[in-house]
C-alpha cells in the first residue's frame, strides 16, 4: 500500500550477526558457513517482506472499518433528526407526516391485531412453481430440501415464507429474554457470529460442522441480515431449524435485526426485489419477529453470549424481565401512551391493564448519555445514540425556525407540538425513567464494543452503545458469577479475537466481509469444560488460491477505491480546509497540513501520512502537495456527468446512503417509485438535516433529468445507480467533469 517499509528490528539484526560470528569462531567450513549466511539473509528478507505485508493489511483494515463506522454514525444522526421532527413538529406538518409511519412501527399492538398479517391461505402456489414445498409441522427432510434449493439459487414461494414466519413468531413469543442452555459430555455447542447475508458462509459451516440437530446444537449470535445478498434465505433456514429443534437452535438479536437499519443496509431492498407482490407484508412480519428475538444466551450459567456487549450498568436481572417486543427498533425508546380510563361497575375509574403504561408519578427522562468529560471536545462531531435521542433544549423554537429556513418550509406549519395536548397525536407519549433504563440496557447489548483501557465511555465511533474496558468486564462477570463473555458485532481479520485477559471473545462468521480476501470467518465449539475451540474458514475458493501478497493487494485496491470516493465526495470542504493553510493561494500545501486538513474534514482517524503516497502520488521537489492536481488524479468519474449541471452532484455523492434511506421511508407502498413532489420533499428533508439551502429549481432540474421515461415518477434504484461513483481507467477524462463539481449549494451563514 505504500505504507512505508518495515525495517528489521534491532533484535533480529543482532541475532543474525551473533549467529554469523558463532560460525566464524567455530571454524565452520566455508561452504557450510556460506550456506548459513545465505539462510540468515533470506530469513531476514522474508521477515521484512511479511512485516510490510502486515502493515499494508492493517492500513487496509483501518480504512474499511473507519468508513463503515462513519456510515453508522450518519445512519443514527439521520434517524435522530427524524426523532427531533417527531418530538417537536405538529402532527399536521407535512414533513412530520412523511416519516411518522416509521415511528408508529414501534407501537406495541395486541397479538390479535397481528394475526391478519400472517394470513397465507389466500395465496395460491402455481403448478409451474419448481421450488421447495413445505409441510407443517416442518420435518428434517423439509429443511434439507430448503437448504439444497437455496444452494442452487431457487426461491421459496411467498405462501411458505408467510407460513414459516407465522410459526416462528408463535415460537419466539414463548421464549425468555435470556435463553439458558446446558452442555453435556456427549456434545459440543457451536456458536456463530455475524453472517450478514453471506449464505455461502452458513453453508460452509454446516458442511464442516454438521447441520443443526439434537447432537449438534447451535447458537447464532445476531446480524443475520443486511449487506449480503442472501439475507432472507439465511433467516428462513435458521427459523426452520429452530422450529424443528427449538431446544437445540438458539437465535440472539443483533443490531441489524432492526427495520430502520435495514432501510440503509440492503435487507429492505432485497426482500422487495425478491418478493415484489408480498414483500411489504413479509417485511412487516419480520419487524415483529425481530422484536421477539431473545437478547442473550447463557451456557451452563457461566458463559454469556450476546451480540454487542455490556456496560458498567448492565443488569442481567433487569434484562431478563423487560418486555423486549416493545423495542421494535433499538434506535429510539418506545413511548408509553396515557391509558384511557373507563368507569367500572362501582362508578370508579379504572385503568385495568393500562396501569402499567400510565405516566402518572413518573418524570420525563432528559438524557441517557454516558458521561465522560474527556470526550466533550468531540461532542459536536461524534455523539452517542443516547446523547442524541432523548433531548430537550431551551432554544427548541429557534432550532425549528432555523431548520425550516434551510428546508424552505411554509410558515403555516411552524407551531411547535405541545406535549400537553397529546390526545390528538397518536405518536405522542412520554419516555419514562424505567423505559429509558431498559432501552439503555438493550442499546448497550446490541451496539457496544470492548476497548483495551479501563472504564466505560460513549461509543462515539459507531454513534450507539458504549466502549467498555477490562475492569467493567471483570466486574460484570464477577457480579453474575460468569467465566466468559462471547460477543460478535465487529469484523475481525482472523474471524475471532480474544481481549480483556481472554475473558471476552469476539466471533465473526462472515468471511470476505469488506472485500474478497479481507477477512476469514470463524465459529466456536464449546464443550462441557467451557474452553472455546475456534474453527476458521474462508468461503471463497478463489481467495484460498491466492498468495498472501495477491490477497493483500486485492483488498488494498478495494479499500483505496472506497477511500478515494470519500475524498471525492468531500471535495468542496477539503479545498476550503486546504486553503486555510494556503493564504497566498499557491495551490500547494505541505504534507503535514494536507494530513491535518484531511482528517479535520473526514474524521476517519486514519494514518494519512502513511497513506499519502497511494492517495496523492508524487509531490513537488520541496515536498509540497498541489491539491488541485491531486483532485484531478483521484481516478474517479461520474458515469452521468451530463446531470452535473444541477449543482447537487457533490451532495449526492456525500449523502448517497442518507438519500436512499429517506427515499425508502417515503416510498410507503414499497413500489420503488416516488412522485416529483415526494422527490422534492426528500431533498427538503435532507437540506433541513444538513442545514443547507437547496433551491427548488435545482431539485426540479434534477428530477426532470432523471425521469428517463417522462412518466412523472422516479425509479429509486435507477436514480441512486445513476449517481454512483465508478473507477476511471484513464485520468484524462476527469478533466471534463472536474469543473462540474463546483456545487451551487449555499452554505449557511452563522445566525446573527
Amino acid at each position: 500500500m505504500g505504507c512505508g517499509s518495515a525495517k528489521p528490528t534491532q533484535h533480529n539484526h543482532n541475532h543474525n550477526q551473533l549467529q554469523l560470528r558463532k560460525c566464524d569462531k567455530a571454524n565452520v567450513p566455508v561452504p557450510v558457513a556460506t550456506a548459513i549466511r545465505a539462510a540468515l539473509l533470506i530469513q531476514r528478507w522474508y521477515r521484512q517482506y511479511v512485516a510490510r505485508l502486515e502493515m499494508r493489511r492493517r492500513c487496509t483494515w483501518n480504512i474499511f472499518q473507519s468508513i463503515e463506522y462513519a456510515g453508522q454514525q450518519d445512519q443514527i444522526k439521520l434517524y435522530n433528526f427524524f426523532g427531533f421532527l417527531m418530538d417537536h413538529f405538529t402532527p399536521a406538518s407535512s414533513e412530520r407526516n412523511l416519516i411518522s409511519h416509521i415511528f408508529r412501527e414501534n407501537e406495541t399492538f395486541q397479538d390479535v391485531e397481528w394475526e391478519p398479517y400472517f394470513c397465507y391461505k389466500s395465496i395460491e402456489v402455481p403448478d409451474m412453481y419448481a421450488g421447495p414445498h413445505l409441510t407443517f409441522p416442518l420435518t428434517v427432510s423439509n429443511i434439507t430440501e430448503l437448504v439444497e434449493a437455496f444452494k442452487h439459487k431457487q426461491q421459496l414461494h411467498a405462501r411458505y415464507v408467510l407460513q414459516l414466519l407465522g410459526e416462528t413468531w408463535r415460537l419466539l413469543r414463548i421464549l425468555p429474554n435470556i435463553t439458558e442452555v446446558s452442555t453435556c459430555h456427549s456434545k459440543e455447542i457451536t456458536i456463530c457470529g455475524d453472517l450478514h447475508g453471506h449464505l455461502e458462509d452458513l453453508l460452509l459451516v454446516f458442511y464442516k460442522n454438521g447441520l443443526p440437530s439434537v447432537e449438534t446444537p447451535y447458537v447464532f449470535n445476531g446480524d443475520f441480515v443486511d449487506r449480503g445478498k442472501d439475507s432472507i434465505e439465511i433467516l428462513l433456514i435458521l427459523f426452520a431449524f429452530q422450529l424443528v429443534y427449538p431446544n437445540d437452535v438458539h437465535l440472539n438479536r443483533g443490531n441489524h435485526e432492526d427495520h430502520i437499519v435495514n432501510l440503509r443496509y440492503g435487507f429492505t431492498k432485497e426482500v422487495l426485489g425478491k418478493y415484489r407482490l408480498h414483500g411489504k407484508k413479509i417485511l412487516k412480519l419480520l419487524q415483529k419477529i425481530f422484536s421477539w428475538l431473545p437478547l442473550a444466551t447463557l451456557i451452563d450459567q457461566k458463559v454469556l453470549i450476546l451480540h454487542g456487549g455490556i456496560s458498567d450498568t448492565t443488569d442481567l436481572k433487569l434484562i431478563a424481565k423487560l418486555e423486549r417486543n416493545r423495542y421494535v427498533s433499538a434506535l429510539r425508546p418506545p413511548k408509553r401512551q396515557q391509558a384511557v380510563k373507563s368507569k367500572g361497575p362501582g362508578g370508579q375509574y379504572s385503568d385495568g391493564e393500562g396501569d402499567r403504561y400510565s405516566a402518572a408519578g413518573r418524570r420525563r427522562v432528559r438524557s441517557l448519555t454516558h458521561s465522560n468529560p474527556a470526550t466533550a471536545r468531540h461532542e459536536l462531531q461524534r455523539r452517542s445514540l443516547q446523547a442524541y435521542c432523548i433531548r430537550t433544549s431551551p432554544n427548541v423554537e429557534e432550532e425549528l425556525r432555523e431548520r425550516r429556513r434551510w428546508a424552505g418550509l411554509s410558515a403555516s406549519c411552524k407551531r411547535i407540538h405541545d406535549p400537553i395536548s397529546s390526545d390528538s397525536d397518536p405518536d405522542s407519549g412520554e419516555v419514562q425513567e424505567t423505559d429509558a433504563e431498559e432501552w439503555k440496557q438493550i442499546v448497550d447489548m446490541l451496539w457496544s464494543d470492548p476497548m483495551p483501557q479501563d472504564g466505560c465511555i460513549p461509543n462515539e465511533v459507531r454513534g450507539g452503545g458504549c466502549y467498555w474496558g477490562p475492569d467493567v468486564t471483570q466486574e460484570v462477570l464477577n457480579r453474575h458469577n460468569l467465566r466468559l463473555l462471547i460477543r460478535s458485532h465487529e469484523c475481525k481479520q482472523d474471524g475471532y479475537e480474544f481481549c480483556h485477559n481472554r475473558k471476552v471473545l469476539t466471533i465473526f462468521s462472515a468471511s470476505n466481509y469488506y472485500e474478497v480476501g479481507s477477512n476469514r470467518g470463524a465459529y466456536i465449539r464449546l464443550g462441557p469444560d467451557l474452553n472455546p475451540h475456534v474453527v476458521q474458514y474462508q468461503a471463497s475458493r478463489s481467495t484460498r488460491e491466492l498468495t498472501l501478497r495477491q490477497s493483500v493487494g486485492r483488498t488494498e485496491r478495494s479499500a483505496l477505491r472506497a477511500l478515494r470516493e470519500q475524498l471525492f465526495a468531500h471535495k468542496s470542504d477539503l479545498i476550503s480546509a486546504f486553503e486555510e493553510y494556503d493564504p497566498e493561494h499557491t495551490g500547494e500545501i505541505s504534507m503535514k497540513h494536507w494530513a491535518v486538513a484531511t482528517e479535520t474534514v473526514l474524521h476517519l482517524g486514519l494514518p494519512w501520512r502513511v497513506l499519502r503516497s497511494q492517495l496523492v502520488g508524487c509531490s513537488t521537489q520541496d515536498g509540497m502537495i498541489n491539491y488541485n492536481d491531486w483532485f484531478r488524479k483521484l481516478a474517479l468519474m461520474d458515469p452521468n456527468k451530463e446531470l452535473a449541471h444541477t449543482g447537487l452532484l457533490e451532495t449526492m455523492y456525500r449523502h448517497h446512503s442518507n438519500l436512499e434511506t429517506i427515499f425508502r421511508i417515503i416510498d410507503t407502498d414499497h413500489s420503488g417509485l416516488i412522485s416529483f413532489e415526494e422527490f422534492r420533499q426528500t431533498w427538503k428533508l435532507l437540506s433541513s438535516h444538513l442545514k443547507m439551502e437547496i433551491s427548488d429549481k435545482a431539485i426540479s432540474d434534477l428530477a426532470l433529468s432523471i425521469d428517463f421515461n417522462k412518466d412523472g415518477s422516479i425509479d429509486i434504484n435507477e436514480f441512486m445507480e445513476a449517481f454512483r461513483l465508478v473507477d476511471c481507467s484513464h485520468a484524462q477524462i476527469l478533466d471534463s467533469i472536474n469543473e462540474a463539481l463546483t456545487p451551487d449549494l449555499q452554505q449557511p451563514k452563522s445566525p446573527s
